[in-house]
């Protein structure tokens, strides 16, 4: 069994592969900001992302003794769906909703390849190779 396949390490890259591909969608927003009638875009939020996944390797009732577990245990987030505004040449980019959404990506891309670095560390030392 490949641990980098499975558990922490495989969800950190998940997770930076996605903030990855969020990163180049923001910043195709902020280089349109200037374009006519353009229409920012994102992507959809990790968790549905992660749920879709989760989903199907969900925990099931196998006895009917058992307490039935939660399909997407936790509450799930309400997306805001406001219409975005848009200015007069109908462009709706608006810079800095785009610039929190880039810093709060870096963010969690620091984050995620920090527990990555760690996790592999973990695995390197148990296996005598922390050098």
């Amino acid at each position: 069994m490949d641990p980098t396949r499975t558990g922490p390490i495989a969800l950190a890259e998940t997770r930076m592969r996605w903030l990855d591909a969020r990163q180049r969608v923001l910043s195709q927003n902020v280089a349109n900001a200037d374009t006519p009638g353009y229409r920012p875009s994102d992507l959809r939020p990790f968790q549905e992302t992660l749920g879709r996944v989760a989903n199907s390797a969900a925990m099931r009732q196998t006895n009917p003794l058992h307490l039935a577990g939660a399909n997407g245990a936790g509450p799930q987030a309400q997306r805001e769906r406001r219409p975005v505004e848009r200015t007069i040449d109908g462009n709706g980019v608006a810079l800095d909703r785009e610039a929190m959404r880039i810093a709060d990506t870096e963010t969690a891309h620091q984050l995620a390849v920090g527990l990555h670095r760690r996790y592999v560390g973990l695995f390197r030392t148990a296996l005598g190779r922390n050098q």
